[in-house]
């Protein structure tokens, strides 16, 4: 077993004297498994569906208010400005259930029992917090654990896990007392005011429902958009839109009005499902077709990342871009309401072995210059240069004619106009349609975009996928062709279904600008204007660079012993830095 730089468990099982090791990775399964998702002296609780996964410990409170009311906790908490903890009275209130805090640097005394180890904490005014350093033993455990400074990374379990100690002064502790023996007491005041309540809700239900006679109900969203323009309520934008839907305007769309659209989200207008959205065909009362992308609770896409994807597509007009409608974001719910695109992903046709062969040489080329049209607007083209980040088959749909667009602006980013190139720590993206540079070091550019198009560009010409790809020793789609063209064998690959319906010189054309996109340096890829110009003009174009992300699996030529050993490193560590999408 391996634990890597990057936190994540590599496993590695023996196959037998001859076959070797095969290696099988993991992945976190929610928020709370990332590393300090919640920052410093808080608690990651996904079981709480009703609030925020994260909460500040007790005595302690959030870094920055105004990102914790956004979600956004990675700056986690700070002790409460009045709390005195250093010989004041101060003492430990219990939180139980929990996974403890990182232990890297906490030290350990397995002599001491529970009580001996709260004395001890009690001493040294840095002591932030204790637990039992063997839970296993008998009554409270034995051994003693203490934490001082930074209490990172604290995920609340429903049952079975530890209980931690945390050191708050004397005045939250008498707080926290009172909250707990209050509440029973309050019970009957409780009841009173609920009385009280109850007439004032029924008068207050009596006039919204006089209100909704009149005007139509207006779905209340939360204070995410406030500070977004071009937001208009449905009712008002239903006034303006024609048969065509071709208002500029975003919708805020009641939840009433989705729930009725798409039958209660029934399973029979269930489109697709991925790992943390749905998504639902819809009917609206004017008889508009919708497709409704409803997030998951638990979605990798946070406001953020929602916001983004609405702001972006709302000032973005191109054919080859899917167009939104608007959103609803109500009580839990975050959902994007888009145009109705029939034949849905382009992966559920090239991909699958009967639909594929539905679509023959002359229309995928017609999908891939479309698909390059709609790049050439975000990075070029537009008032915004747009990196979109996540290309892949998936996120290309299909209109009833087989035009594509380009959809899922989810974690786009935004260039200014002087700007080339971008870092991030948080590399998010999927898994064989990611560049060398954004995989390894963060690094996003127009060339990452062109690196995932020139996957994309080889996949529709395969009809194969690039990262479920294992032939003739090569581990993937690019490693496949890439042997290919050098043997100058490059017609092998082409889908089988096409059945030789295709002009040989376009194809290999084809095949040879979707190498250069894929070429490991990033300045050696052309960009997106230049693509689609290679792809229509019989133009000399340069021979390829050896592409990222390849090796044999056997020796198969005068460098791959040393080549393979490098890229299978690269490959490996590309794996463990991607969230799952």
């Amino acid at each position: 077993m391996v634990l890597n730089e990057s936190g994540i468990l590599e496993r590695l099982t023996w196959q037998g004297p001859e076959r070797g090791w095969a290696r099988f990775w993991d992945a976190p399964n929610d928020q709370c498994d990332n590393y300090a998702h919640c920052g410093a002296y808080s608690n990651c609780d996904l079981f709480n569906l009703s609030e925020f996964e994260c909460s500040c410990l007790p005595g302690f409170e959030p870094q920055q208010e105004r990102q914790w009311y956004l979600r956004e906790a990675s700056h986690g908490c700070k002790r409460k400005q009045e709390e005195s903890v250093c010989r004041n009275g101060e003492r430990f209130i219990k939180v139980t259930n929990v996974k403890v805090p990182d232990t890297s640097i906490a030290p350990v005394n397995k002599n001491l029992g529970l009580t001996a180890c709260r004395e001890l904490c009690l001493k040294n005014c840095s002591c932030t917090d204790f637990a039992s350093a063997n839970i296993s033993g008998e009554g409270e455990g034995n051994g003693c654990i203490t934490w001082h400074g930074n209490l990172v990374d604290i995920k609340q379990f429903p049952n079975n896990g530890q209980d931690l100690y945390i050191r708050v002064s004397a005045a939250e502790l008498a707080q926290n007392t009172r909250n707990s023996k209050g509440f029973h007491g309050k019970r009957l005041m409780t009841t009173v005011i609920a009385s009280i309540v109850g007439m004032l809700l029924i008068l207050f239900l009596a006039c919204w429902l006089s209100k909704k006679k009149r005007k139509g109900a207006k779905g209340e969203t939360k204070p995410l958009f406030t500070s977004i323009t071009g937001l208009t309520s449905y009712d008002s934008r239903e006034k303006e839109m024609d048969g065509s839907g071709t208002n500029d305007e975003v919708s805020v769309f009641d939840m009433n009005t989705i729930i009725s659209a798409t039958d209660d989200f029934s399973q029979s207008n269930k489109l697709g499902e991925g790992g943390f959205s749905a998504v639902y065909k819809g009917r609206l009362h004017n008889g508009q077709e919708i497709a409704v992308k409803r997030l998951s609770k638990i979605s990798g896409q946070g406001n953020e990342e929602f916001k983004n994807e609405i702001t972006l597509i709302a000032r973005l007009q191109h054919k080859n871009l899917v167009r939104l409608l608007g959103c609803c974001v109500q009580q839990d719910e975050k959902m994007l309401v888009y145009e109705y695109l029939p034949n849905k992903g382009l992966d559920n046709f090239i991909f699958d072995k009967t639909r594929r062969s539905f679509i023959g040489w002359s229309k995928r080329f017609e999908i891939i210059l479309g698909i390059a049209r709609g790049m050439i607007y975000l990075h070029e083209d537009s008032k915004l240069r747009i990196i979109h980040r996540d290309l892949k088959a998936s996120n290309i749909l299909l209109d009833s004619s087989m035009n594509p667009k380009i959809s899922d602006f989810g974690l786009a980013r935004i260039f200014g106009v002087d700007q080339t190139e971008a870092n991030t720590k948080r590399v998010v993206g999927t898994f064989g349609y990611m560049s060398p540079e954004y995989a390894m070091q963060g690094l996003f550019s127009m060339k990452s975009d062109v690196y995932s198009f020139g996957v994309l560009l080889l996949e529709i010409i395969c009809g194969r996928k690039n990262s479920s790809y294992i032939q003739d020793n090569t581990v993937n789609l690019i490693g496949h062709v890439w042997d290919s063209w050098r043997e100058e064998r490059a017609l092998d690959i082409v889908d089988s279904s096409l059945d030789n319906s295709y002009d040989v010189n376009k194809i290999l054309r084809c095949i040879h600008v979707g190498l250069l996109c894929v070429q490991e340096c990033a300045p050696d890829r052309p960009i997106m204007s230049e693509v689609a110009f290679m792809l229509c003009n019989e133009t000399r174009l340069p021979y390829p660079k050896r592409p990222a992300f390849i090796f044999n699996t056997a020796s198969t030529t005068p460098y791959s012993k040393s080549a393979s050993a490098e890229n299978r490193s690269v490959n490996d560590m590309s794996i463990t830095m991607v969230e799952a999408r």
